[in-house]
């Protein structure tokens, strides 16, 4: 699995590639994408990870070995993610629809497809399941991101009211107890929704002087770290 010391990126070349930080030193290339990779998830269990590319697929992958572990082949551009068990992933394909796939037997297709409303206004750029594994978060390039369950493709929210008047790509998160949903903006800010009720709970100012493109909690504590070209780290206070 990957640690602190390690990470992966993919490059000009649509080789992934897996660096030690320690070092700086890549440890493997793994080859096979045609396209640019958009789309990155590892296993919380295990070595395995998957990728997404605008080759319009989809492929599995064993840390251990530079050769694709299983493909996958789809009708528009992926989004990805596993679930918190590591046991099956998600794929968000051309926008419109989400696809559950079991890791154990992918090669027989997706067990569940939900078709979502399509918006031309914009693109996904991200899946996120919660820790509890009940929901599934759906980033935009846009103004907006949606909040579906995650056994019955069901629309529960749409967040929206933060900057993105650019096509910026802006990560969300969940809070580790999958209650609070999480997202930078293009004005520095970040803005917080109560996942049950939908309602908008903090606008939080980190100072930031661009468009938080990386949001990430820490999966334990309610602790995490928002970047632009500056990095902000975040700790809970008594008052919260």
């Amino acid at each position: 699995m990957t640690t602190p010391s390690c990470s992966m990126t993919a490059r000009r070349a649509n080789t992934i590639r897996y660096l030690s930080l320690h070092d700086n030193k890549y440890i493997r290339y793994f080859p096979g994408h045609s396209k640019r990779v958009v789309a990155l998830s590892m296993s919380p269990v295990d070595d395995t990870f998957i990728s997404g590319s605008l080759d319009k697929t989809i492929r599995l992958w064993d840390l251990r070995s530079p050769n694709c572990q299983g493909l996958m082949h789809l009708q528009g551009k992926p989004v990805c993610s596993f679930d918190p068990e590591g046991l099956i992933f998600a794929a968000g394909v051309n926008s419109e629809m989400v696809k559950l796939y079991d890791l154990r037997s992918f090669d027989k297709g997706p067990f569940a497809t939900f078709k979502m409303q399509y918006d031309r206004t914009c693109e996904w750029t991200g899946l996120k399941f919660s820790n509890d594994g009940k929901l599934i978060l759906i980033s935009t390039n846009g103004s907006f991101i949606r909040l579906i369950d995650a056994f019955k493709g069901v629309v529960m929210h749409t967040f929206g009211g933060y900057a993105n008047s650019k096509a910026v790509t802006l990560e969300a998160s969940f809070t580790p107890d999958s209650q609070f949903i999480m997202i930078g903006s293009e004005d520095g800010k970040i803005h917080v929704w109560n996942g049950e009720s939908g309602i908008k709970v903090a606008v939080l100012d980190g100072k930031h002087t661009g468009p938080i493109t990386c949001l990430q909690f820490n999966p334990k504590f309610m602790t995490f770290a928002s970047a632009c070209s500056n990095m902000a780290f975040w700790l809970p206070t008594i008052d919260d």
